[in-house]
């Protein structure tokens, strides 16, 4: 489960991490740039290839208005097989500063040559340690997989058939996920237990998970 981190006061640029670090740079921006685009003008997304940053990026959104719905909306979102964590960024990014007059350009230290390194052989690599993500309970499902022409009306049928049934709530621009709401974690259970790996297509078994707190 991701620890839950100090909330910081909103703006206009979301600070994304726990992200996969295997995606390619360039898919990366594209895909944020997918996922978040929806919830209003994005004037600027940053990540960065260097290890302080991996795992880590900045979208800044035009409007602070934007970046709250996105805030609330993508919390815990699973994002490349990741539940992304979301969280307001400390400072105001450059792309903001510029738009509103304040940006100042940061001034950089005279350059001091440190002491070379030696070369060293190279370490033959060694398997990263694989963690066990433990399904944790919640009333709310997520879902996976979902087919083409799956639909709030054809996931409402299916899912309101079981007990404690509340709605469903389909991701924008990404129709192969989507939530199912019920009651309790006991209603939710048990649909999770009735419906995992059920069928809509041939070729898309249904995979359900707990939604991350």
């Amino acid at each position: 489960m991701i620890p839950i981190l100090p909330e910081l006061p909103p703006s206009q640029t979301l600070y994304l991490s726990n992200l996969n670090e295997k995606v390619r740079l360039d898919e990366l921006k594209r895909a944020l740039y997918d996922t978040f685009s929806p919830y209003g003008p994005i004037v600027d997304i940053n990540a960065k290839k260097s290890l302080k940053m991996k795992g880590q990026a900045f979208v800044v959104f035009k409007d602070i208005d934007n970046a709250c719905v996105a805030h609330r909306a993508m919390q815990s979102f699973i994002f490349y097989n990741k539940p992304m964590r979301v969280q307001f960024a400390k400072k105001k990014s450059d792309a903001i500063a510029k738009m509103d007059g304040t940006y100042v350009p940061r001034e950089r230290g005279p350059y001091v040559e440190g002491p070379r390194k030696r070369k060293t052989a190279p370490r033959s690599p060694t398997a990263p340690k694989v963690q066990k993500v433990v399904d944790q309970p919640n009333s709310i499902l997520f879902l996976q997989n979902l087919p083409e022409q799956a639909n709030l009306n054809t996931l409402t049928v299916l899912f309101g058939q079981l007990p404690g049934f509340k709605e469903v709530r389909m991701v924008p621009n990404r129709k192969e996920v989507a939530f199912v709401e019920y009651e309790s974690e006991a209603h939710a259970s048990s649909a999770k237990e009735s419906l995992q790996g059920f069928k809509i297509t041939a070729t898309h078994p249904l995979r359900i998970h707990y939604a991350k707190r």
